[in-house]
């Protein structure tokens, strides 16, 4: 499946960064869309809509300010996460939000209703939908979304269990636009291997937290650069659903992780917390995919996204040298 037209033209990389709790905001989004990549953050990043309308207003007139800056490069869009769930009483105010300010691409999470997919389509707009497995794809599919993120196995944050390798085929057995693969994506290589798996974008979280734009504290990038894959635990206590953290922060909040490496030993129930306490947990335990290996040092986005890029292309060409061609 093709990249929708509404990016076809305006991405110099196939990605997507990936819209983080208490990670992302303007600064960050910004500086992806300025190098051609999709920045993104989560409407929830600020406290109340009000706060989160003024980032809408900071990205439209940072978008204005780089199109006549250089009218010959591609500026990517911009895409804002919406949390579609009974625990964030917001999500309806929020979406009246991107409305308003035509957000160009809407990422929903924890429920794919076709309320959101009318009102952005109603303004052009696109609505991707992360899932962790073919049910909730054929649900997303259902809802008429334009992507679907597959959440795959070694994601950061709220990621599920399954193989990317096997993920995308699942779901591209129940959806036939764009798929956009998460998980364990930390440099060029690992893009074109998406790519190669079948999936239309990639999604790249982990890896923009080491970036001097985003909101992460040093304290946080320094763990992520220290951390290992063996690091990375998988565990409901934090959030009340699965999802991804570092053994570092677990234990320095306090976690019994004798018993979290223990699965079921913990009963801490699979519905999400509201979100002011996930918000209080997020800060002090911090989320990150195994992709942390990869990752070794701070850079600015515009760095990060030239390496991605020199790194993309020499793999391409790697891989044509080694393809056999009978």
């Amino acid at each position: 499946m093709p990249i929708p037209h509404a990016l076809r033209d305006r991405l110099t990389l196939p990605l997507i960064a990936a819209p983080m709790f208490l990670i992302s905001g303007p600064e960050l989004a910004l500086a992806c869309c300025r190098k051609g990549i999709v920045g993104s953050f989560p409407a929830l990043n600020q406290r109340t809509s009000e706060g989160f309308e003024a980032w809408l207003q900071t990205m439209a007139a940072g978008l204005t300010a780089l199109e006549e800056a250089a009218p010959d490069s591609p500026v990517a869009p911009y895409a804002v996460n919406l949390i579609v769930h009974p625990t964030n009483p917001r999500w309806q105010a929020d979406l009246a939000l991107c409305e308003k300010y035509r957000v160009p691409i809407v990422i929903t999470s924890l429920g794919a209703a076709s309320h959101v997919v009318e009102t952005v389509h109603g303004y052009g707009g696109l609505v991707f939908h992360d899932v962790t497995n073919q049910k909730h794809a054929r649900k997303a599919a259902e809802a008429g979304v334009d992507g679907i993120i597959a959440v795959a196995a070694g994601a950061g944050g709220h990621a599920g269990t399954t193989s990317p390798m096997v993920l995308v085929k699942e779901i591209r057995e129940v959806f036939d636009g764009a798929i956009i693969l998460a998980g364990c994506l930390s440099n060029g290589e690992d893009l074109l291997a998406a790519q190669a798996m079948g999936a239309d974008l990639g999604y790249m979280g982990t890896r923009f937290i080491n970036t001097r734009e985003s909101l992460a504290d040093s304290a946080y990038q320094t763990m992520i650069i220290e951390a290992v894959s063996g690091d990375i635990i998988h565990t409901p206590a934090v959030s009340g659903i699965p999802a991804n953290f570092m053994r570092q922060s677990l234990e320095a909040a306090g976690y019994p992780m004798d018993r979290l490496n223990q699965p079921g030993a913990i009963d801490y129930g699979e519905k999400l917390k509201p979100i002011d306490d996930e918000a209080k947990a997020w800060k002090t335990v911090w989320s990150a995919g195994q992709g942390v290996s990869a990752i070794r040092d701070v850079v600015s986005v515009d760095d990060l996204v030239g390496r991605l890029a020199d790194e993309y292309r020499a793999a391409m060409a790697s891989l044509q040298e080694r393809c056999f061609s009978g």
